[in-house]
Order: structure tokens, then sequence, then C-alpha cells
């Protein structure tokens, strides 16, 4: 049976992040986008325990009224780390109605609900670049094995980042690593949600992440048709995970 010490990865890990950032930025901050999920409550407290909690900024980026914003708030609280607020609702708004104007231009085509859904995740990243590039800084990005296996994430939205510290980890590998940092059970155990369509992610997926993470680790799945569905979900998601393709050219001749 597959065992997993938390202390030891968070031990790890720790020792990980402290060593990526004195080779790719030496003092800087790490900036977070603070959801009150538990992946970035989570990332949070992992860059707290890492680098300090005056080199961890939390950005609360709400898309009008968040209902669960009080969370968010609690994450930068118990955590005591800096943090700002920036609202996107007027950024997706406009440039909602500004797709709509231009589609009229594509003929037969329309803005899909999917674009809609997606524009959210990536105004927020662009949001954490900006912010991260005025205050010496480097993205954390926040996305879990579980969700990047099967594509739930949005490419050069939440999928983005600087560095990637639970991408190896199961959801419940994430939460057993948030107990073991000692955050609040109600932010490590509460119900996930893309906060885009009112539904959870288990909803969305078909599927218990307990019976996607048991597969990722045992490569069992009673279930036939869950497994299909998990596999071909990994199949047409699988670009997500790669780099992008370029086309191989000549040799680079300067040595490292």
């Amino acid at each position: 049976m597959y065992k997993f010490d938390a202390k030891k990865v968070k031990e790890d890990l720790v020792k990980w992040v402290r060593d990526w950032f004195n080779e790719n930025g030496n003092g800087c901050n790490a900036v977070i986008g603070i959801s009150g999920g538990k992946d970035s409550t989570v990332t949070a407290a992992l860059m707290v325990e890492a680098l300090g909690k005056d080199r961890v900024i939390g950005v609360l980026m709400p898309n009008g009224i968040q209902a669960d914003i009080s969370d968010s708030k609690k994450v930068v609280e118990f955590l005591d780390i800096k943090n700002t607020t920036v609202n996107i609702k007027d950024t997706v708004d406009a440039e909602t109605k500004k797709l709509k104007e231009s589609f009229k231009e594509l003929g037969h085509y329309e803005l899909s609900e999917q674009t809609i859904i997606n524009l959210s995740p990536r105004i927020r990243m662009a949001t954490l670049y900006a912010i991260s590039q005025s205050v010496n800084g480097r993205v954390i990005n926040t996305c879990n094995l579980s969700e990047d296996w099967v594509g739930y994430s949005t490419r050069y939205g939440d999928s983005a980042g600087d560095v990637s510290p639970l991408a190896n980890l199961t959801v419940d590998e994430v939460k057993k690593l948030g107990i073991e940092l000692g955050l609040p059970k109600e932010l490590v155990y509460k119900t996930p949600s893309d906060g885009l369509c009112g539904k959870s992610d288990e909803d969305n997926l078909g599927f218990t992440y307990a019976i996607l993470d048991n597969y990722l680790r045992t490569g069992i799945c009673e279930d036939e048709n869950i497994k299909n569905i998990i596999d071909r979900k990994h199949k047409i998601n699988k670009f997500k995970l790669e780099l992008m393709p370029s086309f191989k050219y000549g040799e680079v001749k300067i040595e490292k």
C-alpha cells in the first residue's frame, strides 16, 4: 500500500523551495493568488515556512462579489502575510464586451461560454505577474497533480507561474501536507470549486478526487467507465503539461 509521509515531504519541499529561490530569485518575494481554497492556502503556508512571512505576498482577486472571500481573508490573516486585493470585475467586463464586439467581424463564429469562463483566471494571472514584476517577485503556481492530470486548469491562467511546488502531489496529499503545516482544517478540507461556474470540482469532473488519487498512485480504478473518462481527459489535455513544441534547427555552440 502506498504511504505518504507528510512530515518528510514538508521538510523536503521547504528545502526545495529555498534552493530554487537561491538559484532563481535570491531575495525575491513569493507572490501568490489567494483563492481561499486548499491549494493556494497550502502553497502560501509552504512559502512562509520556507522563506519567512515577510517575503510572501498574497493577492486576493475577486470578480465582483466573491461569496467565500472571507476564507481568502482568513488565510492571509492566519499566515500574517502582506496582502492586497485587486477586483478584476471591471477588466473582465470590459474585455468580454470588446470580444463580443470583435466576434461580429468573424462571421459565423461566436464567443464561447468556455472562453468567458477561462477569461477570469487568465486576467488573474496577468494581475499576479504585474504585481510580481513590481515587487521583485516570483509567481507561485498552486496547481496539484490530480487537477493537472485531467486538465482541470486554465492554460496561461492558474496553470501558469514561475515555480510549482504542489505539481506532483495529489489532492489527498496536499490536504495531508496542509495539516502538517498546521493550517485550519476548515480551509484544508474545504469543498474544492473552481469559483467560475458555481459547481464543485467533483461535480464538473464526474468522479471523486479519492478515485482519481487512488488511480494515480496505484494504477487501479475498479470502475471501468470512470477509468475511461480519466484516461480520455488526460489524453486530450496532456499538451497543457508539456513545454511548447518548437521546431529544432541548428546547434547552439555556447557552453553552459
